[in-house]
C-alpha cells in the first residue's frame, strides 16, 4: 500500500516553520562518489544509473530519474595522486540532457596554457535542478 504525506510547511524543534518547497528545491537531485581510475565506476550514489567512459577525463553520468531539461547546475571535484604529486580539479558540465550529464575534468598546465584532461582516481558530483 502506498502512502502520501501532504504538507506545506515543516516545523523545526525550535518552532520555526520551513516551507516544504525550500526542502524539495534545495535537495540534490543526483550525486555520486565515482572511482575514476581506468574505467570509472560508481562507489555510491543517488539517482545515478550508469557511467559512460568517453575517453581520458570525459565521463557521461546517466540518471535513474530524468531531470525536466538539460538546464541544471552541477558541482564537483576530482582528485588523485600521480607519482609524488597530488592534484585536484573542478569538473565542468560539457553537455547536459534530461537523462544524463557529460562532465570533463582536467587541470591547467601553465598560467597561459590550455587544459589537459586527466582520469583522476576520485570524483564527487552533485546536481541541483528540477526533476521531470
Amino acid at each position: 500500500m502506498a502512502g502520501k504525506i501532504i504538507a506545506d510547511t515543516i516545523e523545526t524543534g525550535a518552532g520555526a516553520d520551513i516551507s516544504t518547497s525550500y526542502v524539495v528545491n534545495g535537495s540534490a537531485k543526483a550525486w555520486a562518489d565515482i572511482i575514476g581510475a581506468g574505467t570509472p565506476s560508481v562507489a555510491n550514489s543517488n539517482n545515478v544509473s550508469s557511467l559512460t567512459d568517453n575517453g581520458t577525463g570525459d565521463t557521461t553520468i546517466s540518471f535513474t530519474g530524468s531531470m525536466d531539461s538539460g538546464n541544471y547546475s552541477i558541482a564537483g571535484i576530482a582528485g588523485g595522486q600521480s607519482g609524488v604529486y597530488w592534484a585536484t580539479a573542478g569538473i565542468n558540465k560539457y553537455t547536459g540532457a534530461a537523462s544524463s550529464c557529460r562532465v570533463l575534468r582536467g587541470y591547467t598546465i601553465s598560467l597561459g596554457g590550455g587544459v589537459t584532461k586527466f582520469d583522476y582516481t576520485e570524483m564527487d558530483f552533485m546536481l541541483q535542478g528540477d526533476l521531470a
